[in-house]
């Protein structure tokens, strides 16, 4: 039977062929891609013999990983991504976003895009990253559009995950106010979701970008939605945690930044909303500074800018600029 490694002879084709038979994120996957390529890496996944550092039923494991139902179409799946005028960004891309590259083998195999993916080329100090719950408070919502509106007027671009909430209201205001959006999503971006997000998504990719590591046709699964965390915290300088629950999937992304070494601010609320206890958390254990308006944002955004600068002036790799976990995040 063709195995996969037959549809891709090159690295762009066998990183598109990889996103679409293992899930994103996966730790074997990502180590093995960083030394040997995804040509090598599908050559491996086809074969029963060793795999560099892991004993063979922990390689038969990963290969296990794989989605060999998929295999059978996969050169019809390229066909149609193809022709479906949705683009894949590889490291090396004109357009590819650098700072993925801090994730180390946790960066993403491919990204596929919708709309004006020059957006990602642009520096990491123009993204500021606005998350928080999908059971938002009005409270919170105004809080999302408030600060969303003041990123795009000082000509930053708003991440957010698309969803329902706090990530809804903040595209919504960018786009209000003229400004720049991009929407990582945990499933293709050819299938907007929620569906009852399609005209604001679709606006979205019209204006600003649509990014998701999942191929076309792709539904969203919830480890999709936690391997998602780390993409929007790498792609921006700072995130922001307007709203979220003890238990919410957006408290992954701000606790992400901080380990990536990146801004973190969080909005107080009402101590009695549990909306508010997130952001409650973060800046009880200093892990996040106050944020309250939007001035509060820009110095924020502004301070981690500076911060990366230097560290970029001074030559340091980038796995060495992430933030020691003693090491508190500043309070203003």
């Amino acid at each position: 039977m063709t195995g996969p490694s037959d549809a891709a002879n090159d690295e762009r084709t066998a990183r598109m062929v990889l996103s679409m038979l293992v899930e994103p994120n996966d730790p074997v996957t990502g180590r093995l891609l960083a030394r040997v390529g995804a040509v090598e890496v599908l050559r491996l996944a086809e074969l029963d013999g060793e795999v560099s550092g892991l004993n063979s039923v922990d390689a038969q494991v990963w290969r296990d990983h794989f989605n060999t139902s998929e295999v059978r179409n996969i050169t019809e799946r390229l066909d149609h991504v193809q022709q479906s005028g949705v683009r894949a960004l590889v490291p090396g891309d004109a357009h590819w976003p650098a700072a993925l590259d801090d994730l180390g083998e946790a960066a993403p195999y491919v990204l596929w895009v919708r709309g004006a993916s020059s957006f990602l080329a642009r520096p990491l100090s123009d993204f500021v990253t606005i998350t928080g719950a999908r059971a938002s408070t009005s409270y919170g919502d105004h809080v999302a559009r408030e600060l969303a509106a003041s990123v795009a007027a000082s000509e930053r671009v708003v991440v957010a995950g698309g969803a329902y909430g706090i990530e809804g209201a903040a595209h919504q205001a960018a786009l209000a106010a003229g400004g720049d959006t991009i929407a990582v999503l945990a499933n293709g971006v050819d299938r907007p979701y929620p569906a009852g997000h399609r005209d604001l998504l679709d606006r979205v990719a019209d204006v600003g970008v649509l990014v998701s590591e999942v191929p076309p046709g792709a539904v969203p699964t919830r480890h999709r939605f936690i391997a998602r965390a780390r993409l929007m915290a790498a792609l921006s300088s700072a995130t922001v945690l307007v709203e979220a629950g003890f238990r919410s999937g957006s408290l992954a992304v701000a606790r992400r930044a901080s380990e990536l070494g990146r801004g973190v601010g969080a909005v107080p609320g009402p101590v009695t909303s549990a909306a508010s206890a997130g952001p409650h958390s973060l800046l009880q254990t200093g892990v996040a500074s106050l944020v309250t308006d939007g001035a509060d944002l820009a110095n924020l955004v502004e301070r981690e800018g500076s911060r990366h600068a230097a560290i970029l002036r001074a030559g340091i790799a980038g796995d060495q600029v992430r933030r020691p976990a003693s090491e508190p995040a500043r309070t203003l």
